[in-house]
């Protein structure tokens, strides 16, 4: 019978056949007319250029309607295609074909910086004419700002603003208030608010949910319960349920179990039946707080209200029900995902996978990796080097092994996987004391891809050396040549050759 990792091989091979074109890594459906959008929305890799598109389309005396590019820009920018959004923008402003009011030159501004930063922002509003620079433009660059924490230029920006005379609007207060508190000054927040309201600016949802917020993590219930009461009361407001979420998850973070049940009924009333994202929530609360039976009631509803559920409700669900430690259920939901027609998303079984794990089930997470591949996919390599750490917490060190040497097969297709130094040190030393020389050697080179060669790489080639009886001089000159010194176990390593003679 082949090993594992034969088996694991065999199967890397056949997935780098598959991949070899290019994978879409979502869901669409075929429509019969070609439009511009139905072109390049498929475009899914973030690094195509769509400008060529753009222009073929043109040259083949295609209309482009100024309305559809809006409509591709929106979609872009939803799905963070942020730098393939601003090149639809910068081809509608280059070829003159519409002309830009300050609204389009807002939404160019804010994907400017959103692709390449704030100070190319800067860069775009000051070329602008002075015409062009209303509240929208103003207020798109003080976007750039608080969103890269820019607070000195935000708050400087503000008051620009405000000496200008431009009519400012909750978005405004809004930004700042967000600043503060990616920057943890969550205790400013409150002050924002007051200074809006000052400014005759009604505070919106999102305010009063930020506000919120900033009372909940610093774990002040009080004040996070006044500010709520100042919410419902004014008649303007539409309560809905993100606001009641916020407020029960720091109820289950303060261990107060009656009133987040509370919330969570109120926010589950003013819940859209079509609102896939505000079911998530309450059955992610919902399974924080232990209700298996509300969470598998919410999951019914869902599937039965939304037109269909997408990878990242199978994700929430599967999530929910490895938290409340119902492992075959989610086994089941997971076969009930493969046959949905979803697009795959490895994320989507690695939720097993980590929850297998985290109860140590080692067996049961490398078989589920391995019939994810015998299925053709690929999984990452983080997988497999959770699997690997797991086996060598049990002091399974084969199996660590066989596990790293998957993990680091895959290597080449996530560059920025970094394996865990703990696991590695521990099956180089394993290796060097028991594995044959070209075990050691072969590990080595696989390590070789992820890091430099190291003192412990190199004092497991030397166990493996003197065990094997060959010369180690050529290792340690090596080791000189890459400015690695000899240590006390160095010299330890190199007494063992004394003792063997």
């Amino acid at each position: 019978m082949q090993s594992n990792l034969r088996i694991f091989r065999t199967l890397i091979h056949r997935i780098n056949n598959i991949n070899n074109g290019t994978t879409r890594l979502y869901y669409t459906n075929r429509l019969n007319k070609e439009s511009l959008y139905s072109r390049i929305s498929p475009l899914g890799n973030p690094s195509l250029n769509l400008t060529p598109e753009l222009d073929e389309w043109v040259e083949k005396g295609k209309k482009v309607r100024f309305g559809e590019l809006k409509r591709i820009i929106h979609d872009l920018r939803k799905r963070k295609r942020f730098s393939q959004a601003l090149q639809v923008s910068e081809w509608m402003n280059k070829k003159g074909i519409f002309s830009f009011t300050p609204i389009e030159h807002a939404v160019q501004l804010d994907l400017i910086g959103k692709a390449h930063g704030y100070v190319h922002a800067e860069g775009y509003f000051n070329n602008l004419m002075d015409q062009e620079k209303t509240d929208k433009t103003y207020g798109a660059l003080l976007h750039c700002y608080a969103r890269q924490r820019q607070t000195d230029k935000s708050l400087s920006h503000l008051q620009k603003m405000k000496e200008k005379g431009f009519t400012l609007s909750p978005l405004t207060y809004n930004d700042i208030m967000c600043l503060h508190t990616n920057i943890s000054q969550h205790e400013k927040v409150p002050e924002i608010l007051t200074e809006m309201k000052e400014d005759g600016v009604p505070p919106d949802n999102l305010s009063y949910r930020i506000c919120i917020n900033s009372y909940g993590v610093r774990s002040d219930i009080e004040g996070m319960e006044t500010i709520l009461k100042e919410m419902e009361s004014q008649s303007r407001i539409v309560m809905d349920w993100n606001t009641y979420t916020v407020v029960a998850n720091f109820y289950i973070k303060a261990g107060i179990k009656d009133k987040a049940n509370q919330f969570l009924k109120k926010a589950e009333e003013r819940l859209d039946n079509k609102d896939g994202l505000g079911y998530n929530h309450l059955i992610s609360l919902h399974a924080q707080l232990g209700n298996k039976g509300k969470v598998h009631r919410l999951w019914d509803l869902e599937k039965s209200a939304c037109k269909r559920c997408i990878n990242r409700d199978y994700i929430n669900m599967l999530e929910s029900l490895v938290r409340l430690g119902e492992l075959e259920e989610a086994e089941k939901l997971l076969k009930e995902w493969e046959s949905s027609g979803n697009c795959y998303d490895f994320r989507v079984p690695n939720t097993i996978i980590v929850g297998y794990t985290n109860r140590h089930l080692y067996k049961k997470a490398e078989a589920m990796l391995l019939d994810v591949m015998e299925k053709g996919n690929a999984p990452t390599p983080d997988s497999w080097g959770r699997v690997a750490a797991g086996y060598l917490y049990k002091g399974e060190m084969e199996k660590a092994l066989e596990c790293m040497k998957a993990a680091l097969s895959l290597h080449v297709k996530n560059k920025r996987y970094k394996p865990n130094l703990k696991v590695i040190t521990s099956i180089l030393s394993s290796l060097g004391e028991k594995g044959s020389i070209e075990d050691v050697e072969a590990f080595i080179d696989s390590l070789r891809t992820v890091f430099s060669i190291n003192r412990q790489m190199y004092h497991a080639l030397m166990k493996g050396y003197i065990k094997s009886g060959k010369a180690v001089d050529g290792l340690l000159n090596s080791m000189k040549a890459d400015q690695i010194d000899e240590d006390e176990e160095t010299k330890m390593i190199l007494g063992m050759k004394q003792n063997t003679s």
